[in-house]
């Protein structure tokens, strides 16, 4: 199991097409700060039918798009 997993499963619940979450939403739902690690972990979400679409440093917030 990724320790992404419960952010992914959060992700797939949502009813929109798109989302744009915080790093402290995502903390809050991992339970531990987004990290470098992110960048490898994030192809695992295709699999939920999701990608992420931006990731701003400047902003701290992470969007994320379903896969049409």
């Amino acid at each position: 199991m990724s320790k992404y997993e419960p952010l992914w499963k959060h992700i797939k619940e949502q009813d929109s097409d798109s989302l744009k979450m915080t790093y402290a939403e995502i903390e809050s739902i991992t339970k531990f700060p987004i990290d470098h690690s992110f960048l490898t972990y994030k192809k695992e979400l295709t699999v939920y039918g999701w990608k992420v679409l931006k990731i701003s440093m400047k902003y701290k917030t992470v969007e994320f798009g379903k896969i049409m």
